[in-house]
């Protein structure tokens, strides 16, 4: 091969595998509701483009999938409860659902059999999201039930869970807490997890070793009353992420309510102080666009930035709770009584 030809081939190749990504300009959306009669979704499974599972209140578990019926049963404790679910996750096999308050129960569940795997009697007991690390490792968090977060870990595939004792978690402060609103207060990556909370405090908790030790990391975020804090939290990778939340009584107050970190959530700043948008219950990044893309949705409508969470546009009024990504063009959503599904485009 002649030299000017091999210098050229080398220089194209070096451009492009160090090109950066080139966000969309998504200034609106089509988003197709699905209606779920007699439940409130707050937490979402999205398997694929075409299938998502989906828990929420009065019991309800379901599955949808493009072109066919949506399957919806009652799980019933005792056959007269019917638990409020707020939290559900997959390790990949498997699909666990967890419900929030007195009793707090966690079931390894199909559309047909539920197996109860955990149960937790405590008058202050609410659990607020749940995750797995990979198919074997997954930790649930929740309300303080004394003076540390309520904070479960499996290593076993979600046949037993424990509870991890306040001896070994950090204390919280009188009215830290956090909010069951999207199943978004816990991020997995790796071996690294990072909690949210709100109330009194709004902080991060970090851990790095799935769980077993932690540190804490305080933040910028509207703080000291008990709806407000962080609602959910998300990272593109090991050093970049966003929070974001706010005043849930004060929805279209948009001062203290999202910040990003640039070095793995030990410190936060405050972007998009007193602009668009304002509380949000969830953020996500948008898989494969190098932490650039990032949507939020919340009951005031869904928001969208290209620059990483610096600068935002509202793209839709429709109201959601929680948004989570196939990959880079779709995502399920899920609100009061529906589910929805979004399409982005390739460009």
């Amino acid at each position: 091969m002649k030299p000017l030809i091999l210098l050229f081939l080398c220089a194209f190749v070096i451009t492009s595998c160090t090109r950066e990504y080139q966000p969309r300009n998504i200034e609106n959306l089509e988003i197709k509701s699905i209606k779920i009669d007699s439940t409130s979704i707050r937490t979402i499974v999205a398997i694929d483009s075409n299938t998502v599972m989906f828990a929420g209140s009065n019991g309800k578990l379901g599955y949808h999938v493009e072109g066919k019926k949506t399957v919806i049963k009652t799980v019933r404790y005792k056959d007269t409860l019917t638990p409020g679910f707020r939290s559900a996750a997959t390790n990949g096999s498997d699909f666990f659902i967890l419900s929030v308050s007195n009793p707090a129960l966690l079931y390894k569940t199909s559309i047909v059999a539920h197996e109860l795997v955990y149960k937790e009697e405590h008058e202050k007991v609410f659990y607020d999201s749940m995750k797995f690390f990979n198919e074997l490792d997954g930790i649930a968090m929740g309300d303080p039930t004394d003076d540390c977060l309520s904070v479960l870990l499996t290593n076993d595939g979600g046949k037993t869970w424990n509870k991890i004792s306040c001896d070994n978690l950090p204390k919280i402060v009188a009215g830290e807490a956090a909010f069951a609103a999207s199943n978004t207060n816990i991020k997995v990556l790796g071996d690294t997890v990072w909690i949210v909370t709100g109330g009194a405090k709004a902080r991060v908790f970090k851990s790095t070793d799935k769980g077993l030790s932690w540190n804490v990391y305080d933040t910028p975020i509207v703080q000291g009353d008990g709806p407000q804090g962080i609602y959910s939290v998300d990272f593109a990778d090991e050093l970049h992420g966003i929070i974001i939340g706010g005043d849930y009584l004060k929805s279209e107050a948009n001062e203290r309510n999202k910040a990003i970190t640039v070095d793995g959530g030990v410190t936060w700043i405050t972007v998009a102080d007193g602009q668009e948008p304002t509380y949000k219950s969830c953020v996500q990044y948008v898989p494969n666009t190098e932490g650039k893309e990032v949507f939020a949705v919340g009951k005031t409508g869904i928001s969208y930035s290209k620059d990483g969470g610096k600068n935002w546009n509202k793209i839709s009024e429709e109201a959601f709770y929680t948004i989570q990504f196939v990959d880079r063009t779709a995502a399920w959503l899920s609100g009061n009584g529906k589910l929805g599904k979004l399409v982005l485009p390739h460009e």
